[in-house]
């Protein structure tokens, strides 16, 4: 396992529980190379050169530019590689070895957080068929939710999880400074969080969608935006989400018309 962030630590111990040996642990840091190490018993290190040639897998869980570089500095003949990034091409792996592919977990990590592997949909690229053999074999043993993407599905999914996860998660940071003003608790979101991401289990997003934009309640929004006149920022969120629901809804009924 190349990498203890995250993702890294919350795959290699799924990976562990699932039977399977992870033989070495790397990371930058000695904290971080440590911790993993010792939570999955297994040997670690900070040193690139000292980074076992006894695997079967190599994984590199790491930012997009450390895969980057370490495609540049490890040499890794005859093993299978895969780096677990939704947005890097495959191919950068080839200077490592002729044997690599994608592992991609859909999913947000925190350390803090547990996370069901077994609900975690990993989609899957490979160099070859040999390759895509052997790790659609080791990736259900971790998950039965598997996919083949291309590169470019890969990527677009990615552009698709950065809206859904990171843009949603930023939208409750906007909100609970909104309610801090006022001394309001965020707690008072949660059920409005909860009914909304259960809505989606049922309905398209389109049908789901309520509130003042797609009801064009221009009062509304006005006083909305005078609101937020204090926060230039928030204030521009809101114009150009609530500009881009009713531009939807817009073409929703032309489209029905």
């Amino acid at each position: 396992m190349i990498g203890a962030g995250n993702v890294a630590f919350h795959l290699a111990q799924t990976i562990k529980n699932a039977g399977m040996e992870v033989v070495q642990v790397y990371s930058r840091t000695e904290e971080s190379a440590s911790r993993l190490g010792n939570l999955l018993e297994c040997a670690y290190t900070t040193d690139k050169t000292g980074i076992s040639k006894d695997g079967d897998l190599y994984i590199l869980s790491l930012t997009d530019k450390a895969i980057v570089d370490f495609s540049n500095e490890l040499d890794l003949p005859g093993k299978i590689v895969v780096h677990t990034s939704g947005g890097l091409n495959m191919n950068v792996l080839e200077g490592m070895t002729r044997q690599y592919g994608v592992i991609y977990p859909v999913q947000t990590f925190s350390k803090v957080k547990e996370v069901d592997f077994k609900k975690v949909p990993l989609c899957i690229e490979a160099v070859n068929e040999s390759v895509k053999k052997v790790l659609f074999d080791f990736a259900g043993k971790l998950s039965p939710d598997l996919y083949l993407l291309s590169t470019l599905q890969r990527r677009k999914l990615h552009i698709a999880a950065v809206f859904a996860c990171n843009f949603v998660n930023h939208m409750y940071f906007i909100a609970s400074e909104i309610l801090k003003e006022e001394n309001l608790p965020f707690d008072l979101l949660r059920p409005l969080i909860h009914e909304t991401a259960n809505k989606v289990n049922k309905l398209s997003p389109s049908v789901a969608q309520t509130g003042p934009a797609v009801r064009n309640d221009l009062q509304i929004i006005e006083k909305h935006l005078d609101l937020l006149s204090l926060s230039p920022g928030f204030q521009e969120i809101y114009r150009d989400l609530t500009e881009s629901i009713k531009n939807l809804k817009e073409t929703d009924n032309l489209n029905l018309s």
